[in-house]
């Protein structure tokens, strides 16, 4: 503050006395502080009718990233022969491996699950969930399709997120020892977290035939994606991804729609559960920030 007087009193920040405009000013008029004035608008009205949500959007957001995880073990286990007579005739895993790979699946998702909505053991429950994605990939010969591969990047960015919200200032550390500070760690694994979260748009907009509303929704979307992931009004991008990947959602993917034997109806749910999930990490996002290594976080700064 004491600076700030001082400039004042030198003139500095003053109009130019040849009418011209000084370099303040022209900092203040630029595209990027444009284009903040006009979001700040539409956040604050946003802040306004979420504000009775705002203390249970951190449950939410947890819940929904895992709801995938819980439709998973819930498939497999009423679709438990099917799943073994896939994996032994297609994947050639001998039947006892069958049985321990599903039944390892269906624990670690049920309970990794259940901690990830508890808030208990945070880094146990996201590192278990991220060993079930990575071994389902490789047990079902899914790692080479790159839709899969793409939506899963996805959702482990929705577990990334998980993880950062459960970090707070470390209260204790062990002598002797190089320890990094939790607001430290949480800094990183939300910046991953915003970049893999994009990953699912990404494949939505490579895949499926062109139209003008899948272009103009797409152009859209990816303008929102480079913002979440530059951190330049992010919080305003990941609700306009919300917005998005929910009608979308809701209108691709209504499995509800199908009868029982639709060829489509296991895999439009499946895509409608995954995609709940990376909501739900967009919700930490809204609900926690872009985190130090962003634009919106420089500007306060700067």
């Amino acid at each position: 503050m004491a600076q700030m007087r001082g400039q004042g009193s030198y003139g500095i920040g003053a109009q130019s006395p040849f009418g011209g405009q000084n370099e303040a000013e022209t900092k203040d008029s630029s595209p990027l502080d444009a284009i903040r004035a006009q979001t700040s608008k539409i956040e604050d009205l946003m802040d306004t009718l979420s504000e009775p949500l705002k203390p249970y959007l951190p449950a939410i957001g947890r819940f929904l990233i895992v709801v995938t995880f819980i439709e998973d073990a819930i498939r497999i286990v009423t679709q438990w022969s099917d799943q073994l007579l896939y994996l032994h005739d297609y994947r050639h895993i001998p039947n006892g491996l069958t049985h321990i790979f599903l039944m390892v699946n269906v624990i670690a998702m049920a309970i990794c699950s259940t901690l990830v909505i508890m808030r208990k053991y945070p880094e146990y429950a996201v590192g278990g969930l991220i060993g079930v994605v990575i071994t389902q990939a490789l047990g079902y010969g899914l790692i080479f399709d790159l839709n899969f591969f793409l939506r899963n990047l996805s959702v482990m960015g929705g577990l990334l997120m998980v993880l950062s919200d459960s970090w707070v200032r470390k209260t204790k550390a062990f002598a002797g020892l190089p320890q990094i500070e939790e607001k430290d760690r949480k800094m990183y694994f939300q910046l991953a977290g915003r970049v893999l979260l994009i990953f699912l748009f990404v494949g939505f907009v490579f895949s499926g035939e062109w139209s003008f509303g899948r272009i103009a929704v797409s152009l859209v979307g990816l303008v929102a994606c480079v913002m979440v992931v530059v951190g330049f009004k992010a919080k305003f991008s990941a609700i306009l991804l919300v917005v998005i990947l929910s009608i979308f959602n809701i209108l691709v993917n209504n499995f509800w729609t199908l009868h029982e034997h639709h060829p489509h109806k296991d895999f439009a749910k499946y895509d409608f559960f995954q995609i709940l999930s990376i909501v739900g990490g967009l919700l930490l996002l809204v609900n926690s920030g872009p985190g130090q290594f962003s634009i919106d976080e420089k500007k306060k700064v700067y």
